[in-house]
């Protein structure tokens, strides 16, 4: 799609003045008030929106939601649950065929996939009492495609959009990829620290059993995470560099990565039951050959997307570069 222009824009051929008319640029001291002050609110945009999920962050660890962080032995069970994640996340940014990701940018990605958790734990929290009311089964299903997962890809792509994406260091496509994983990486711990923390304040046993437990199930249901906004982010690069159709773009990344969330979650429901009911499992094993498979799957579309992006990369950099047909006034 064409950018759209204005008869007279594409008519003139530049000799009028046409600026405040049909074209635009800074030029007087009113010009530079509004811009500034356009890039001001962006400014405080962004700002208002981290500072806001900061403090739900604080609020959860004061409240006592996530106050177990404090607790060492948790603190050592939500990093070691984190382990699987962050291994496909570091698969994601090796994979990077172009220059190496800056770790500022890295780092600051996967505190914002941390911070903007808050947002989706407070909307899956408050709507699920609505689909309740269709019955329960069918509840879970809207839930986890209409909620859930586009709640949660959509917080995961907002943390890759508020910082790198706006960074002149985010010069190809296949960069939202690797920031869609590391703000997946982010997501996925501090949600393990959640399950786990509060699956040992639910029980009056051995909470390290407890815990250790938790944290092997979550460790399993971590890399998802990476894998969603790894393809959701890998749109949000392909629109970066694609502005006319940016919007449409984004769209399609995020409907893609909230349904397969949303199906992982539905299958998760009733898959490792009747696997374990079949062949025998526990349901522990029943849910190990699902997240693989399920994983499996939809790790490899996003391998495939990489490749393909690694694959044009190589062909276009071992081609000469074109040179343009000489004229008569050439030598």
């Amino acid at each position: 799609m064409g950018t759209r222009r204005d008869p007279v824009q594409a008519r003139t051929d530049g000799s009028l003045d046409l600026h405040d008319v049909v074209e635009w640029e800074q030029q007087t001291l009113l010009d530079a008030v509004a811009v500034f002050v356009y890039q001001a609110l962006l400014v405080a945009t962004r700002a208002f929106v981290v500072v806001l999920a900061l403090f739900i962050l604080l609020a959860e660890i004061a409240l006592g939601t996530l106050g177990g962080l404090t607790d060492p032995w948790i603190g050592v069970m939500t990093v070691l649950s984190a382990v699987p994640a962050l291994g496909l996340a570091a698969y994601v940014w090796h994979a990077d065929v172009t220059t190496q990701e800056p770790l500022s940018l890295l780092v600051g990605t996967f505190l914002l996939g941390v911070l903007v958790a808050g947002f989706a734990g407070i909307l899956n929290t408050a709507v699920p009492a609505v689909f309740m009311s269709w019955g329960v089964d069918i509840g879970l299903i809207g839930l986890f495609f209409l909620v859930v997962g586009p709640v949660e890809e959509g917080v995961k792509l907002l943390a890759v959009r508020l910082y790198p994406f706006r960074d002149n260091r985010f010069n190809a496509v296949i960069d939202g990829a690797v920031y869609g994983a590391v703000a997946g990486l982010g997501f996925a711990t501090i949600e393990n620290a959640l399950y786990i923390t509060q699956s040992v304040a639910a029980t009056s046993a051995n909470p390290l059993a407890v815990g250790g437990g938790t944290s092997i199930v979550r460790a399993l249901a971590g890399p998802g995470h990476v894998i969603y906004s790894a393809i959701a982010g890998y749109y949000l690069g392909l629109a970066k560099f694609n502005p006319d159709d940016a919007g449409p773009i984004v769209i399609k990344g995020l409907l893609i990565a909230a349904v397969i969330h949303g199906g992982y979650n539905t299958l998760a429901q009733f898959v490792p039951e009747a696997l374990a009911a079949v062949t025998g499992l526990s349901w522990f094993g029943g849910f190990v050959v699902f997240v693989l498979v399920f994983d499996g799957v939809f790790g490899l579309i996003l391998v495939w997307k990489i490749r393909a992006y690694r694959r044009a990369y190589r062909l276009v950099h071992d081609r000469p570069i074109p040179r343009s047909e000489p004229t008569e006034f050439d030598p």
